[in-house]
């Protein structure tokens, strides 16, 4: 109960500080536009722009979002007004007209959308003040003077921009680093406590006792995720914040980084126990060595709790005597078991010698860092500039997003207008603020935006109906509409998008004043702000045509490639740690391309198609997801043994053939698998391929086939036990090598152990590589029997097909 209530104040907390920050931007630019001087009133003359603004920068934004904010508004400012003004002077606004406005929206829209480099908010600005600029213009007509039109949408953004740096400075500044450093601490209490729990249920007496520790471990991992991923959103921030004064640099540390990096051990950790839940408690370990490890425990907290505390890296030490506690830890296995049950013990060993490593800031290998090591994004005031970005090559992959930009909004302003002179902008502002920076759910999006425009907009025309008289009021009525859009935006019905929709049309009726009757308003708004989505959703369909379930299926196909790629790069002869570490990073990235795929079709209104199979491919997700891990791992494990393999002298290479044996092996029968599922996921579908067979007169025989993953497909003992086979050939060959070496010093022992560990480890990832890859095939096999659900589906038979049809 206690961890449900702190968790709903922390909910509270966060929306409400969101909502009074929120509130205070929109109050600054009220208070401006209604009640301050004449001459700062006349330049403001679009104060609806002024709180558009402020809703894209100030929501959940720290200090050093909002400094980024002033940056991004003078960069979208230039980028936009600039061509604007001139356009306007050459042209002269008397000779506008609706279409020829469109196409001007359009070119703007296009030649901000199309820099890749630009940052989202920045887009959005622009294509705000392109849609102001052009619209208003054009419903001004002759009374329109260029030069003083495009500088009151310049003031009128600035406005805004000035009141989110004020809301985030009063009444105290809520800092980047603040947020980090805070975030740091509950994530380096969060992994103290996961390893605790992890190392009691290693250590327990009965298996109730070790899966009563790995269930209270589970919530943790959840709330570590999520930890992490406000860490790396605060680190952006934080560099928009620093200050050249040496006395404050130490508000600047960033220990995010290195805590990040002990969340792979710990996931390792977690999928060993798992692995051995009905072989616990633990038969390796004996008094000592269980005390080595609550000793490792509490020296990974020590060193938490100064990185914590935001220490620099060279206070980071270990006590000597628990340094000595550490090494005899990790020296305790002299010898590998043949027992596969035991794999799991060595691995979670071997995770605990990674995270001792990781916590202190210590490269597994000292090549480590330059093969892992990721090429930081160039920072600066300058990070994305006009000639940087025009001066990359021209591809599809960002003609084809610019492209359909500046088509919605140039049909959105032109229907906008057709429907309504007066009010034609409000079709096209819709458009121009909600520009997503990828794909995304076209349907569900807009559907929470509609929604969301809809109950913001009748809020405040409520609002406006009962303080009718009161203007200060009315505008305070927007304090608990701030607060329930701060839930709506961390909602899974609405989110940010339908969030910030609402927000933004409660502000733009009850922040104003002088616009006509608060009815009239809302309708017209509404009618403008369905066909300015109605507009997006007709693009999206004409030059988006592929839907997320198809372009999922395809991704799908293209993890089994990458996936084929990791395991061919598993050696032990050659130095391939790096290629696999490549390899393992590229399959990361395409499983979590799958992921947002997946995301998309699961919300995908089914029409006329069959419906997506979202828990078969979320089960699919998962295995891939363990099997990136699985590789990570088993890329630090060669890299270990690589990097030891030069002290044990000429016996090593004799050994190492035996082991590559045993790996060429497992990488023939789990990569003819992962290539048979590469090739039945490219399929359209079955009935596709019985015609093509049909028309090419192709026949095939079954048992003439030389498939060397025919036994793979078969699902009995001899199958199983051959699987087992392989992993106990390299167990053995394992423990013969390690035997041969006699460790007569401490270090030496400490060199045999290492060994042990690295070897256990390897052959636990191979061992559940070919779990998951088998339960890979049990994915499939739901998927396609979904697909055909009046066929019986035989994975062996269809890869035959595929192999007679295209070999």
């Amino acid at each position: 109960m206690s961890a449900a209530t702190d968790r709903a104040r922390a909910v509270w907390l966060r929306c409400l500080a969101s909502a009074f920050r929120t509130a205070l931007a929109c109050t600054i630019v009220g208070c401006t536009t209604l009640y301050g001087p004449a001459s700062i009133r006349h330049h403001i003359a679009f104060p609806a722009f002024s709180y558009v603004t402020v809703i894209l920068i100030v929501t959940d934004a720290t200090l050093g979002d909002a400094l980024h904010g002033c940056w991004l508004a003078l960069y979208a400012t230039v980028q936009s007004v600039g061509p604007a003004l001139l356009s306007l002077w050459l042209i002269g606004p008397a000779m506008l007209t609706s279409g020829t406005i469109s196409l001007a929206v359009a070119l703007g829209a296009f030649v901000v959308v199309f820099p890749e480099g630009t940052h989202l908010v920045a887009k959005r600005i622009a294509l705000g003040q392109i849609v102001i600029v052009y619209v208003i213009a054009f419903i001004n007509g002759v009374h329109t003077e260029a030069i003083m039109h495009t500088l009151h949408v310049a003031a009128s953004t600035a406005i805004g921009v000035l009141a989110c740096v004020l809301a985030l400075l009063l009444p105290y500044p809520r800092l980047a680093c603040w947020e980090l450093k805070l975030n740091c601490e509950r994530l380096a209490e969060n992994v103290s406590a996961r390893l605790n729990l992890y190392v009691k249920a290693f250590c327990a007496e009965d298996s109730a006792l070790a899966l009563t520790s790995i269930s209270q471990a589970k919530p943790l991992a959840v709330a570590g995720a999520k930890l992490l991923q406000s860490i790396k959103r605060y680190q952006e921030s934080v560099k928009w914040e620093r200050l050249p004064l040496r006395f404050l640099r130490n508000l600047y540390l960033n220990p995010g980084e290195r805590l990040q990096e002990l969340e792979i051990p710990l996931r390792g950790m977690e999928m060993a126990l798992t692995s051995c839940t009905t072989s616990l408690p633990v038969r390796i370990l004996d008094g000592e060595t269980k005390h080595g490890l609550v000793q490792l425990v509490e020296n990974v907290s020590l060193i938490q709790k100064q990185i914590k505390n935001c220490l620099p890296r060279d206070s980071l030490t270990v006590p000597e005597s628990n340094a000595d506690n550490i090494v005899e830890s990790h020296q305790t296995p002299q010898t590998i078991s043949t027992r596969h049950q035991d794999l799991p013990s060595f691995f979670f060993l071997f995770c605990m010698k990674l995270l001792h490593c990781k916590s202190l800031g210590k490269p597994i290998t000292p090549t480590q860092q330059k093969g892992s090591s990721t090429p930081s994004k160039q920072t600066g005031f300058f990070k994305s500039t006009w000639m940087s970005n025009w001066s990359t090559s021209v591809s599809s992959k960002r003609l084809m997003p610019a492209f359909k930009c500046s088509l919605s909004l140039g049909l959105a302003v032109l229907f906008g207008l057709i429907y309504s002179k007066k009010d034609g902008y409000w079709s096209g502002l819709p458009v121009a603020i909600s520009l997503a920076a990828a794909r995304e759910a076209t349907f569900k999006v807009a559907n929470v935006k509609a929604q969301g425009t809809v109950l913001g907009t009748v809020y405040g025309v409520f609002g406006c109906f009962v303080f009718e008289r009161y203007l200060s009021i009315r505008f305070i009525s927007l304090l608990p509409w701030f607060v329930i859009t701060s839930f709506l935006r961390h909602s899974k019905t609405y989110g940010q998008a339908g969030g910030i929709s609402a927000v933004i049309g409660a502000v733009l009726v009850l922040g104003r004043k002088n616009f006509g009757p608060p009815s009239e308003f809302a309708i017209a708004r509404i009618v403008e702000t369905f066909i300015g989505l109605s507009c997006s959703i007709m693009v999206d369909l004409l030059l988006q045509p592929t839907r997320a379930s198809s372009l999922a299926k395809a991704q799908l196909s293209k993890c089994f490639e990458t996936l084929s790629a990791c395991i061919g790069s598993i050696s032990l002869a050659a130095n391939n740690k790096t290629s696999l570490l490549e390899n393992q990073r590229r399959l990361k990235l395409d499983v979590s391309e799958l992921g947002k795929f997946i995301g998309e079709a699961e919300v995908e209104p089914n029409f006329w198609f069959l419906p997506f199979p979202s828990p078969c491919y979320f089960k699919l997700l998962g295995s891939l997801s363990r099997l990136v891990d699985l590789l990570l791992f088993s890329a630090d494990a060669v890299g270990l043994l690589e990097h030891e393999s030069q002290k044990f002298g000429a016996s090593w290479k004799e050994y190492v053939t035996k082991l590559d044996g045993d790996l060429e092996i497992f990488k023939e029968m789990s990569g003819s698998l992962v290539k048979c599922f590469e090739d039945v996921t490219m399929l359209l579908s079955l009935e596709f391929l019985e015609k093509e067979l049909e028309n090419k007169n192709i026949s095939h025989d079954l048992e003439m086939g030389k498939s060397s993953n025919r036994n793979i497909f078969k699902v009995s003992g001899s199958d199983e036990d051959k699987i087992d086979s392989v992993t106990s050939s390299y167990l053995q060959h394992s423990k013969e090598m390690v035997d041969k070496f006699h460790a007569a010093d401490e270090g030496e022992r400490e060199l045999k152990s290492q060994v042990v560990l690295c070897l256990s480890a390897l052959g636990f990832c191979m061992s559940n590589l070919i779990k998951e890859t088998k339960e890979i095939e049990k994915g499939i096999i739901e998927i396609l029997q979904w697909e055909n659900p009046s066929k019986h589906i035989n994975l062996y038979e269809i890869s035959c097909k595929i192999r007679a049809l295209y070999n």
